[in-house]
């Protein structure tokens, strides 16, 4: 039987695709090497508990079509990501705010904070940062830098700070406001019910073969349609011929606790360098769930290696550079299209996969 697309993931990428493309006609065949949809976004009810079994995803846009699409799947709650930060015991606010500073300083005025953020800025006579170590420090002072921000970004990226590009730092928002909102973005949440039923929604009478490697017959895939859209890494669908590019990995370490609240919070970092884990994920404040137990998640980074599941592209120089060559030799397909976070080699957030398959989509339609 001849597809006009084989989509190879079941992630939230391959879904859009695929859910796209059927309503327009065409016919779709998905391949999904693990044993379930959904990909990383995968959930699992344990204990009444959707358990996010890949790390926390909560969903956040200010894309208004993105969230009408995504809201045509389920039903969204008002859950606000409030992350606390605890380091050697003492917790703070995340992101950085004033309830930060009131608890580092003691102060009470955004003032009041500005002013020690400028003169530990002016110590440090960081002018250009060139790494994340003096964009930090630049940004939030150097009490904040090694309390909240060094021993976390290193246990995550496995490299010292001031050997990693300083761009990673911009992702966190600084406010000399009261607020605890992780994201400044309009629409923001958690699917009632959790994402699988998402991606049920999204892959209604399409075709889905699980436990399915395409690498294991990479020849009778690529055969059997039109064209691949392939959302694994792009450098193993080359064979890694340039070399491989780097990726971080996560173990994650799950415990059912026979008590109803274990830490108050969906979401709290370990800061501090000697605590293996980055974080811990109480899954039942995500979305209120009545359940007598909870559900609990220590996430380990780790140096990913060949065979491995990857999570975190390393956008660095050196690797984006090995990624750029990767692209220039499929730009010579017409048969191969990449797309997610490990065909792109991209740190997307959901709402921007999303995006880029409608994109896609489009682009092929047109």
């Amino acid at each position: 039987m001849k597809y006009d697309y084989l989509i190879v993931g079941a992630g939230l990428f391959g879904a859009v695709f695929a859910h796209e493309m059927t309503k327009l006609g065409k016919k779709c065949l998905i391949i999904e090497k693990r044993n379930h949809i959904g990909g990383n976004v995968y959930t699992e009810i344990i204990e009444n508990i959707n358990v996010h079994k890949y790390g926390a995803h909560i969903f956040h846009t200010n894309n208004k079509e993105i969230w009408d699409y995504i809201n045509q799947f389920a039903n969204f709650n008002r859950y606000t990501n409030s992350p606390i930060a605890n380091y050697k015991g003492e917790l703070y606010n995340l992101p950085f705010n004033m309830n930060t500073f009131y608890q580092m300083w003691g102060v009470k005025t955004p003032d009041e904070a500005k002013k020690i953020i400028e003169n530990q800025r002016a110590d440090a006579k960081v002018e250009n940062p060139k790494n994340l170590e003096e964009q930090a420090i630049s940004l939030v002072g150097k009490d904040i830098y090694e309390k909240l921000v060094k021993g976390y970004t290193e246990k995550q990226w496995g490299k010292n700070c001031n050997e990693l590009p300083s761009f990673i730092i911009k992702r966190l928002p600084v406010r000399f406001t009261f607020d605890n909102n992780y994201f400044n973005d309009l629409y923001q949440g958690i699917p009632i019910g959790g994402y699988t039923k998402i991606i049920e929604k999204m892959l209604e009478n399409i075709e889905v073969k699980l436990n399915t490697d395409f690498f294991t017959d990479k020849e009778k895939w690529i055969n059997l349609a039109d064209k691949i859209i392939f959302t694994g890494m792009i450098d193993q669908y080359y064979d890694y011929c340039y070399g491989e590019l780097e990726y971080r990995g996560l173990n994650f370490e799950f415990e059912t606790l026979n008590q109803e609240n274990y830490q108050g919070n969906a979401v709290i970092n370990y800061t501090d360098v000697e605590t293996p884990f980055t974080r811990i994920i109480e899954h039942k404040h995500f979305e209120s769930s009545d359940s007598p137990k909870t559900i609990i998640t220590k996430e380990y980074p780790k140096a990913w290696h060949k065979g491995e599941e990857a999570y975190y592209p390393m956008n660095d120089k050196k690797n984006s550079e090995l990624y750029e060559k990767y692209v220039e030799l499929s730009k010579k397909e017409d048969k191969i299209i990449f797309g997610g976070r490990l065909g792109m080699y991209k740190y997307y957030d959901m709402w921007q996969v999303i995006d880029e398959a409608l994109k896609l989509v489009k682009s092929l339609v047109i």
